[in-house]
């Protein structure tokens, strides 16, 4: 006796089996040195025990829904201020950094100071091309590498953020808020620079990450949304108006040869 199980996905119902979430990086120039986002997992933990926190469902659940970007660069950064009291950034590194001089303002921004949440604690913005997407109502939350231990902590915290990326796709950045401004602060190529958080309407329905396409309803979708923020104080009161733009489908998965 032979018993067969066929079990198919019903592609004009989105929110059956996993849910899809599509990355990309918003320009190919560079695009060598970003990582693909990596699921969080507790790499060469003990597991041979059978009561291991390794092999915990709850550790293991957790760390499933928490993906991870890796740093894109060696930075060693100081802050300061110049002879008329204006705030700068400072390249601790020198002739030692692994980026010039003169590309470092391209790469890292000091906000303005007006713009600063406490007026004793610079903040300062990574610029990363990193884009989310996905076809079906899922919200997206960056947040700090809270799992990953540093020998020499960040002199800070990050901001944390929270949107619908389904109809808010737009690059990610890293901003830092500095609290002890005597601290040097260190980022090194390849170690964790911030978690993502996916959710859908179902917290028990797994995700499935992959890689988007660049497709022109996806890019074209974008450069509606793009400035925004220059424009008006409360870009979430956009989200309607940005529904009735989006092309019914914006995630096609790339194809690599």
């Amino acid at each position: 006796m032979k018993l067969s199980i066929e079990v198919s996905r019903d592609d004009a119902k989105p929110e059956q089996g996993p849910a899809r979430v599509g990355w990309f990086l918003t320009e190919e120039k560079g695009a060598v040195l970003f990582d693909a986002p990596e699921r969080v997992a507790s790499r060469g933990a003990n597991r041979a025990h059978a009561k291991s926190a390794a092999r915990c469902p709850a550790v293991v659940q957790m760390e499933s829904r928490y993906f991870m970007v890796r740093c894109p660069y060696d930075l060693h950064l100081g802050f300061g201020r110049d002879k008329d009291g204006k705030a700068v950034l400072i390249n601790r590194a020198g002739t030692s950094s692994a980026i010039r001089g003169n590309k470092i303002a391209q790469v890292v921004t000091l906000v303005s100071e007006a713009e600063w949440r406490y007026a004793d604690r610079p903040t300062i913005q990574l610029a990363l091309p990193y884009c989310f997407i996905a076809d079906e109502p899922i919200y997206l939350t960056q947040l700090a590498a809270f799992a990953h231990y540093r020998t020499d902590p960040l002199p800070g915290t990050i901001f944390g953020g929270r949107f619908p990326l389904h109809i808010w796709p737009r690059p990610l950045m890293w901003a830092f808020e500095w609290h002890q401004t005597e601290k040097y602060l260190v980022l090194r190529l390849g170690e964790p620079l911030f978690y993502v958080q996916l959710e859908t309407h179902d917290p028990a329905r797994a995700v499935k990450l992959v890689e988007a396409a660049r497709t022109a309803e996806l890019m074209g979708y974008m450069n509606e949304l793009a400035a925004v923020t220059n424009c008006v104080n409360q870009t979430f009161s956009r989200f309607e108006a940005a529904e009735r733009l989006r092309p019914a489908k914006l995630l096609s998965e790339r194809i690599r040869d």
